[in-house]
């Protein structure tokens, strides 16, 4: 048994050591919300700064846009001046060409290609071959329909697109072994700076262009038509090369800029949580200093 003298003192020493686990809880939820605000506040800085950098590149994205429509819609009216129309026939399939690119943090719009394959593989079948350009489209597309990729590029979509760049990768496709009726490139059009949607450029094959009703108007020599046939394809591509790389900047502008505002308001709500969590360590910290004084004034 403890005597009544000893008995004040274990209560005090019980008291003390409540009190000081007490704190401690409390001051390290306190650094878990400042290190998290930390983190929100570099984050907001980053998205912020590329934000930044997306607007600056639109601009220019935007001329090389409106410059590379001359070329592809030109190069269109030839076909459609011959009323040229893809051969039907078994076995013929077609070929897709998927621009995409390398980079992400730009919302749907790769996203947005591999849905488009896949609705037209589930409603017309995937009798196509894919040629894909970006690995954003390639680790999408490549979960269902591996088998249909014949060719793929990376490192597009680093820069402005060019005509060059175009050419060399028609280079590559009309190199391919397979007798394709016709080939799509399948791109996304630029609509305005917050919308686009997927868009299908129809490039014909030497055969379907020769078999054209109105081809003897344009009195081309045979020989001709693989050269004509790749120079159209090119500027096709480049047109299409051009329209995804500004629906790509403006997509991941306005991802950044969705970005930044969610990060300030959840920097506001962390922050009204520290400061109520600051106030209540405080109060606890005054109520346990008057309760120790009152405690030792009645001993």
């Amino acid at each position: 048994m403890l005597s009544r003298a000893a008995r004040p003192a274990l209560r005090a020493g019980a008291a003390a050591s409540s009190r000081a686990a007490a704190p401690a809880a409390t001051f390290a939820t306190l650094r878990e919300i400042e290190g998290r605000l930390k983190s929100i506040r570099n984050i907001e800085k980053i998205t912020k700064t590329m934000k930044i950098v997306a607007s600056t590149k639109l601009n220019r994205a935007q001329r090389a846009m409106t410059e590379s429509r001359s070329y592809g819609e030109t190069s269109n009216k030839v076909y459609q001046s011959a009323e040229t129309k893809p051969l039907e026939g078994e076995g013929k399939k077609k070929l897709v060409v998927v621009c995409s690119s390398d980079k992400g943090l730009c919302g749907g719009v790769h996203s947005g290609l591999a849905r488009f394959i896949r609705r037209r593989a589930a409603t017309e079948g995937d009798n196509f071959d894919l040629v894909i350009l970006g690995e954003k489209a390639k680790a999408q597309l490549s979960r269902t329909h591996a088998k249909n990729i014949v060719l793929n590029f990376s490192g597009v979509g680093k820069d402005v697109p060019t005509f060059t760049e175009a050419q060399s990768i028609v280079d590559q496709i009309v190199q391919l072994q397979g007798d394709y009726s016709e080939v799509e490139i399948l791109y996304n059009k630029f609509i305005n700076a917050t919308s686009y949607e997927p868009t299908i450029i129809e490039g014909f094959s030497e055969e379907a262009f020769a078999n054209s009703p109105n081809f003897a108007a344009f009195e081309v020599e045979e020989g001709v038509l693989p050269n004509l046939r790749e120079y159209t394809l090119a500027n096709s591509l480049y047109w299409a090369l051009a329209e995804g790389h500004a629906c790509e900047i403006s997509a991941r502008r306005n991802a950044m800029d969705n970005a930044s505002k969610n990060a300030g308001e959840m920097i506001s709500k962390y922050q009204i949580l520290f400061n109520r969590t600051r106030q209540a360590v405080i109060t606890g910290e005054l109520v346990e200093i008057i309760t120790g004084a009152t405690a030792s004034a009645d001993m």
